[in-house]
């Protein structure tokens, strides 16, 4: 005898397949998504990488929402669930160690949402200030493109502007911006973040304080964010873009606080970096006729040091830039030539894209990424440019490294927020960004784990940015004294450990 099915018995029937057809076959995902959450090949092995190419971890469906209502009905499912999953919010997968995966859990793929509607929208006026309200899926480039075009823009950036607005403000966001309006996440009025429990919130410093002084910094562990006011001003059209050659690291460094400690009304210089130039193969931003002479320079001390600066102009403050300029680097010492460009504010901004392009038509971009940054105290710069710089890329012979060595003030950081930095007024970054092959990548992380390793011999109190930590407890001691507050938040925010598993902080 055979049993008729009726609708309800039908429905738990599809429920189930839902279920257990899933990659990995071992959790349940809330049928209300059952046409937005991807399970097939494709859309998991797209899920289970990412821009560093190292780790792989498979997820059981991605999600691809249309709407915010869709995160909360993902994160609300697993927090009322018996068996919670975990889930990871992914921009464009530009993490390095798998911080935007989630193995058995779900993937959401957050530029989903811009095809549903326009998530960059301009308000304010001149009197209270003006701001962006943005989808925390749209990119930087997008946000740039949306303001300038009301002669606008926002005044922190980072040096590549294909990332997620959440996915920058979840860690910090740092440019050569930085030592003048402070990192990114101090540039925000306002949140819009899902909480780990499906909760939608609005925050800011004036309501619901905690939670958005947890999530800017707080590496997703405590919301996704959905929406986020940015700091606006007016922009100008042009910049002035400088390179100043060093062969001594005291000078440059030493110029670089220099440049970083003027009070000019404009704020001047609006930008400043800094890079190692070790390659004499490496010189296609340098004029044809100067390259053998940079390149014996090279040779002879190993490496250049290249100050990085510029500033923003337009027609009416040319002159007045100018001449604050010729008089700013009369007090400087780099080498006798500097390298000037005069570009537009966006192609400034823009310019590590440029850059991209060509390792694309290489099939240079889609390699592993094993990738080192640093927040060094400014007491222990000088050893570690002897110890790392000089000592272990050049005797073991990295010189196609990319590294950026820049400073920055503490005092543009607010302690309240998650992220972390060393105690010193003035700390430096440093960036190692290498691209390997896949059969070689790990040469490059046993370089890094030697810098970690060198540091700590030398009592040099780093911290990592845009870190991975093996363990809970090297985790611990990166949050040194914001430890307990941050697992305190997480208790608070997302109780049941949902989100972020791919950092290894609670998962």
């Amino acid at each position: 005898m055979v049993a008729k099915l009726n609708f309800q018995s039908l429905q738990t029937c599809l429920v189930l397949i839902y279920m257990f057809t899933s990659s990995t076959m071992s959790i349940t995902l809330p049928p209300d998504l059952k046409d937005k959450i991807q399970i097939d090949p494709d859309a998991i092995k797209a899920a289970s990488t990412d821009y560093g190419h190292i780790v792989t971890q498979t997820p059981a469906g991605v999600l691809f929402p249309s709407s915010v209502e869709d995160l909360k009905t993902l994160i609300g499912f697993s927090f009322n669930s018996s068996v919670p999953y975990t889930i990871a919010a992914k921009g464009w997968g530009h993490s390095v160690h798998g911080e935007a995966m989630a193995t058995n859990g779900v993937v959401v793929e957050m530029p989903s949402l811009v095809k549903n509607s326009n998530r960059i929208v301009i308000g304010g006026d001149k009197a209270s200030g003006f701001y962006a309200d943005v989808g925390g899926e749209q990119l930087w480039i997008d946000v740039l493109n949306a303001t300038v075009q009301k002669g606008l823009t926002p005044v922190s950036w980072t040096d590549y502007l294909y990332l997620t607005v959440g996915g920058t403000l979840s860690n910090a966001g740092i440019s050569g911006q930085t030592h003048l309006r402070g990192p990114q996440i101090n540039n925000v009025y306002e949140l819009d973040v899902v909480t780990g429990k499906g909760e939608l919130v609005t925050c800011s410093k004036q309501a619901n304080s905690e939670l958005f002084y947890a999530v800017l910094g707080g590496l997703g562990q405590f919301g996704i964010i959905t929406r986020a006011r940015i700091v606006l001003e007016p922009a100008n059209p042009r910049v002035k873009w400088f390179r100043l050659l060093y062969t001594d690291f005291d000078t440059f460094s030493e110029d670089q606080e220099t440049l970083m400690s003027v009070n000019e009304s404009p704020q001047f210089p609006n930008y400043l970096e800094g890079q190692l130039l070790m390659d004499p193969n490496s010189l296609d931003d340098y004029p044809p006729e100067d390259r053998p002479r940079i390149a014996s320079l090279i040779k002879q001390y190993g490496i250049l040091y290249v100050l990085e600066t510029a500033t923003y102009y337009d027609v009416g403050t040319k002159h007045s830039v100018n001449k604050k300029l010729h008089q700013l680097f009369k007090s400087l010492s780099p080498l006798a030539n500097i390298y000037t460009r005069d570009v537009t504010y966006v192609e400034f901004l823009n310019r590590v894209h440029t850059d991209e392009l060509i390792l694309r038509q290489k099939g240079l971009w889609d390699v592993p990424h094993p990738w080192l940054n640093l927040f060094i105290p400014k007491s222990g710069i000088q050893a570690f440019n002897n110890g790392v710089f000089k000592n272990i890329l050049l005797k073991q012979n990295f010189t196609t490294s990319i590294v950026l060595v820049y400073p920055m003030y503490r005092n543009k950081w607010d302690d309240n927020m998650s992220a972390v930095i060393p105690d010193e007024e003035i700390f430096y970054t440093a960036g190692f960004l290498d691209a390997s092959g896949f059969d070689n990548w790990q040469v490059f992380d046993n370089k890094n784990k030697e810098i970690l390793e060198f540091c700590d011999k030398a009592g040099i109190k780093v911290k990592k940015y845009l870190g991975f930590h093996d363990s809970k407890g090297e985790w611990i001691n990166h949050f040194g004294s914001k430890w307990k507050t941050f697992q305190d938040k997480k208790n608070q925010f997302d109780p049941k450990k949902i989100l972020s598993p791919g950092q290894k902080i609670f998962n």
